[in-house]
């Protein structure tokens, strides 16, 4: 079986369509952007002859079989529900959406169109993430105990849509590998505000924070994650990583992106010893090339950790074998449930709020 696919956005998606050029499920290929230049270059870079000037004109062409939606936050609710109801399988760029409300309208939207809805969480398929899966399931952290996520970005000069941007709105990349690890989702949230947002910065979401620091409860357990997000006003350099703690050993995010992460492993407690010896090791994950088609395997060179040629192969895999992917409408808005409550706890001086259950597979 083969499936033709439509590619919308091509400022991250010119990274994606080569991918889908490339696998061995896939047939034909088309590109969508708002920018009719920036769609005529890619298209011609690529050698893709099949072009679309919007969503609307490539929901409107005959055939196709999914969708691949790269676009601005402010439109995935919306431009989701769409191609679902076009009949196309779709998948989409994080977050789900941006208010409970919507989340709950993509779920329907997806069991009402009985095609496949897929967030394409970059996190859970890093070279990083499959490191630390490899740790857990090998024994070598032990029992899960603690997780720590931050993302730190400035935003400045950024197109005028993401000013005031409320930080946990974004908060899978952060906080995703901790649900996945622990097979879980977040029970309730505190989170604060810090540095209230100047007039310049605030956005149409009104007033906010630059930062918002939030602890998840996770449920089943007594777990925490601790995430940091900032979008504005912090004098730092780019971070966005997460670290994953057992009661046997540990996985640290490097301080500096670009850096190696730390590996933690503790000795046995020896007589008359206060404490157990702790032995680190720089690490840089390979990844998990042998997962993938060899024809793709070349791709997990690229950004995100690797990740864009396993989010591809498992939208498309998913579609072929005739089920739901790793990260379906359940499991989506279990992920981006916690971000849209920990910021209105954070409106509300660091509440705690209860999370909704969305019934996502384990």
């Amino acid at each position: 079986m083969s499936i033709d696919v439509i590619v919308v956005g091509l400022g991250f998606g010119a990274d994606f369509a080569p991918i889908y050029q490339a696998h061995p499920a896939v047939g034909r290929v088309a590109v969508v952007d708002v920018d009719p230049a920036r769609t005529a270059a890619v298209a011609d870079r690529l050698g893709i002859t099949e072009r679309f000037a919007s969503l609307d004109e490539a929901l409107a062409a005959p055939g196709w079989d999914a969708v691949h939606l790269l676009t601005p936050v402010r439109f995935h609710a919306e431009q989701v529900q769409q191609v679902l109801k076009s009949g196309r399988h779709c998948a989409s760029a994080v977050p789900m959406a941006t208010t409970l409300t919507d989340l709950d309208a993509l779920i329907s939207a997806q069991e009402d169109a009985q095609r496949n809805y897929m967030m394409m969480e970059t996190a859970v398929y890093s070279r990083e993430f499959f490191h630390a899966a490899k740790l857990l399931e090998t024994g070598k952290l032990g029992r899960l105990t603690y997780f720590k996520g931050d993302h730190l970005q400035n935003l400045d000069g950024y197109p005028d849509y993401w000013r005031g941007y409320p930080p946990m709105h974004y908060v899978t990349h952060a906080l995703s590998p901790a649900l996945a690890l622990a097979g879980t989702r977040v029970e309730s949230v505190r989170c604060v505000g810090s540095s209230r947002l100047t007039p310049d910065h605030v956005g149409v979401a009104g007033e906010g924070f630059g930062t918002e620091a939030a602890l998840f409860k996770l449920a089943g357990d007594d777990l925490v994650a601790n995430v940091t997000m900032s979008f504005f006003q912090l004098g730092r350099s780019y971070l966005e990583g997460f670290s994953v703690y057992g009661d046997e050993g540990a996985l640290e995010w490097p301080q500096l992106e670009g850096g190696p992460m730390k590996e933690f492993r503790m000795a046995p407690l020896t007589q008359n010893q206060r404490g157990r010896a702790v032995s680190e090791i720089d690490v840089e994950p390979a990844g998990a090339p042998e997962l993938l088609p060899a024809v793709l395997r070349e791709f997990t060179e690229g950004g995100h950790g690797g990740s864009h040629p396993h989010l591809v192969h498992e939208f498309v895999s998913s579609i072929v074998e005739n089920r739901q992917p790793r990260v379906d409408a359940r499991t989506a808005a279990t992920w981006t449930a916690p971000g849209i409550c920990a910021h209105e706890s954070a409106l509300q001086g660091g509440t705690e709020i209860q999370v909704p259950d969305y019934g996502a597979r384990r």
